[in-house]
């Protein structure tokens, strides 16, 4: 497999949407980018960019800027300007699937019914790429789903987010430092 080269972070742009669910992909990808000392500042293919170094290698970071159902339209245009394959971006979103505070880390797969993945998939013409899933559970008592994503963590949450978000960082360190293999062996086995 490739070397991971370029990061993105799904989510929704704007100010009403920071801190929701939908979101922990943005805040996963903004807190890496900060552990590194980068900002993103640079707007390349509707996407919020900023660039990393990992020993003498540049890691691409990004934030798609349009709406989470058309992150393809983002995701497509900057794997082409990056003359990357799919293979050397990773993907990282939210998951119902998953119990807030686990992550999984996977070498490609379906889009498990996310729109953001379905439209990455359509635009890049494979989902044979890797990506991290974070969880945020699912909505209590069979609630909307839609609605659920879209809502804000609870105040009794926020401790475990936090340790999410550090959590799936620290996965990322690890692909990019060891590699994909080496830390789904270390971090898909924490529970």
């Amino acid at each position: 497999m490739r070397t991971v080269s370029l990061i993105v972070g799904l989510g929704n742009p704007g100010a009403e949407y920071a801190g929701t669910r939908h979101n922990i992909g943005f805040a996963v990808v903004a807190r890496l980018a900060e552990r590194y000392g980068a900002r993103f500042k640079e707007a390349r293919c509707r996407a919020l960019v900023a660039v990393i170094r990992v020993g003498s290698a540049a890691v691409t970071l990004a934030l798609p800027q349009t709406f989470m159902n058309l992150s393809g339209q983002a995701v497509g245009p900057l794997l082409r300007e990056l003359a990357l394959s799919p293979a050397q971006m990773l993907l990282v979103y939210d998951d119902l699937d998953l119990p807030l505070g686990r992550i999984r880390l996977l070498p490609r797969g379906s889009s498990g019914g996310h729109r953001g993945v379905e439209s990455v998939i359509a635009a890049v013409g494979t989902a044979d790429f890797p990506r991290l899933r974070v969880g945020i559970g699912r909505p209590p008592g069979g609630g909307d789903a839609a609605a659920f994503v879209l809502s804000r963590f609870a105040p009794e949450e926020e401790e475990l987010v936090q340790a999410v978000r550090e959590l799936a960082v620290a996965a990322l360190d690890c692909v990019l430092r060891e590699g994909l293999v080496q830390a789904m062996n270390k971090f898909n086995r924490r529970r």
